[in-house]
């Protein structure tokens, strides 16, 4: 393999990529790079990423995964709203051997102007959401119904937005109020009225495969007309809450396809959640990896 195309790998898995080209920025789990004015090529590599601190293991395939599960529901949603996808393939920017060693995890996408919030949706009252429920009987500054219990339904789903926090910090629960404040409160609104359009379109289609979606993020970005733009990625089991439909009851924790059994793990450790990270038992990795392709068969299939 070119010296170029360097992959720091750990049973097969990518951690961390080096191109040809100059990189922009290392995320969580995506890895950014610039090829020209108006686009940029995305990597998708099989880091983990929880209470956002990134480990140093790797969950196999995880990235392709991440990418093929994505790129499914950009297509499926381009009716509601543009995302960042482009026709241009791999071959068309990088040399024949990076290509090809990132065939299935990179993307070349539009370079857009990021929006500093996450769009939270929430169906069901789970996660940072019921624990906010429980201090003060509202998430976000929005009122729920009194005596409701763990994974319970919500009538109807909220957006629940919060602050896209750097690498290291946490993000925030924030108010409609707080976002209009950050994008303006036209932008605010276009934002929460596809974001929930973006779930209740998902939720249907999840359920007819027997899955709910409890909750899921998306982030936007403005293109060079100022238009709102998908972007990062959609429906993924990174950024959403997939549970099975047939284990579902109100009152309980549900088993879900993703990395929510890392995180349990995780709760059981002295780790006050800042770096560096502990050492999470391969079994676990290996069993969320295929919680991963078991999302990816039951949803994309």
């Amino acid at each position: 393999m070119n010296t170029l195309v360097r992959f720091m790998i750990i049973m097969h898995s990518t951690l961390q990529t080096k191109l040809s080209l100059p990189l922009l920025h290392r995320g969580k789990v995506r890895d950014i790079f610039d090829i020209d004015k108006d686009n940029m090529l995305i990597v998708t590599t099989d880091r983990l990423s929880a209470f956002d601190v990134v480990f140093d293991q790797p969950i196999p395939e995880k990235g392709k995964i991440l990418t093929s599960i994505a790129n499914y529901w950009f297509d499926k949603t381009e009716h509601i709203i543009q995302n960042h996808l482009t026709n241009i393939g791999l071959d068309e920017v990088l040399p024949g051997n990076e290509a090809e060693a990132l065939e299935g995890r990179a993307i070349v996408v539009k370079k857009l102007k990021p929006l500093p919030i996450e769009a939270v949706v929430r169906g069901y009252l789970i996660g940072s959401g019921w624990k906010e429920y429980l201090e003060s009987g509202s998430v976000c500054g929005i009122d729920l119904p009194p005596n409701m219990v763990l994974a319970e339904k919500l009538k109807n789903p909220i957006f629940t937005p919060s602050s896209k926090a750097a690498a290291g910090e946490h993000d925030a629960n924030i108010s409609f109020k707080e976002v209009a404040s950050l994008v303006g409160e036209d932008i605010a609104e276009q934002i929460k009225k596809i974001s929930l359009t973006l779930y209740n379109f998902a939720e249907k289609h999840a359920l007819s495969r027997s899955v709910i979606i409890a909750d899921t993020k998306f982030e936007f970005g403005l293109d060079s007309e100022n238009k709102l733009t998908l972007m990062d990625e959609i429906l993924t089991p990174d950024s959403s809450r997939f549970w099975s439909l047939a284990d579902y009851a109100k009152g309980k924790s549900p088993k879900s396809f993703d990395k929510q059994i890392i995180r349990d793990y995780l709760e059981t450790l002295d780790w006050n959640k800042t770096p560096p990270a502990p050492i999470i038992p391969g079994s676990l990795m290996n069993k969320t990896a295929e919680k991963y392709r078991d999302i990816q068969s039951i949803l994309c299939s």
